[in-house]
């Protein structure tokens, strides 16, 4: 590993994201400096149900100022993966997996955060509760057999990077 971080400061610290402003020796051993934020680690979920389809949602997102069609997941916020995949499934679809496992993991943005995006396919699913918090109050829900969902990607329909991922990752595991 090239880059050697000599100093950090913490420029802003909230209750989901911080941003610290490092002064760092670069890989050519030049002194710079390099500015992250730190973000819990995250999850989504490819829920197939007997039919073969699966469920997704559709948020308004701030950022990208339009609604925007994913898979259900979120923030690890101190569980484990698998524990914050099946939080989140339930909380954002009203569905309990009886059967979930990791498809993968990606690194969503490394040259602006560590955080991880753990993908997960959850099948076996029945009724739960749905306990939305106030930032889904918006959010829908649809079904979409499991091609057309892999096709919503390939035509840029399905743009965020973990429901990409997990999608295109879950194809030779349902086979």
């Amino acid at each position: 590993m090239g880059w050697v971080r000599t100093a950090t400061a913490v420029v802003h610290h909230g209750a989901f994201v911080s941003l610290y402003r490092d002064s760092v020796l670069r890989p050519d051993g030049r002194p710079g400096t390099y500015e992250h934020v730190t973000v819990n680690d995250g999850v989504r979920v490819v829920a197939l149900d007997d039919n073969g389809r699966v469920v997704l949602v559709e948020d308004d997102f701030y950022l990208q100022r339009r609604r925007v069609l994913h898979l259900p997941g979120g923030g690890c916020g101190g569980q484990s993966p698998q524990e914050a995949a099946l939080r989140e499934l339930e909380e954002e679809t009203g569905l309990v997996a009886g059967d979930v496992h990791q498809l993968g993991v990606i690194d969503p943005m490394p040259a602006v955060t560590s955080a991880r995006t753990f993908l997960f396919l959850a099948t076996d699913l029945r009724p739960g509760l749905r306990r939305r918090d106030a930032t889904e109050i918006g959010m829908t829900q649809q079904w979409r057999q499991f091609q057309d969902a892999v096709e919503a990607v390939r035509n840029g329909e399905i743009t965020e990077a973990g429901s990409v991922a997990a999608l295109l990752l879950a194809q030779p595991a349902r086979r």
